[in-house]
């Protein structure tokens, strides 16, 4: 004898997480960018930047709550 077939059930589907905001300092990348300054008087700007972690997210590019 053939057993009966159950009714297929349906998923049930979570809604997306919301993204976390983004740090307004380092605009979610995590890292800021400073101009390197050169001279002991002047402290002239020259067009070289470095890179360093952002203080205000330390890195993780979500803004603090």
């Amino acid at each position: 004898m053939a057993t009966a077939k159950r009714p297929a059930t349906r998923r049930k589907t979570t809604p997306p997480k919301p993204e976390p905001a983004k740090c307004p300092d380092c605009h979610g990348h995590g890292e800021i960018t400073e101009a390197v300054r050169v001279g002991a008087r002047k402290s002239r700007i020259t067009e070289d930047h470095q890179t360093g972690l952002c203080f205000t997210c330390w890195g993780t590019g979500e803004a603090p709550a």
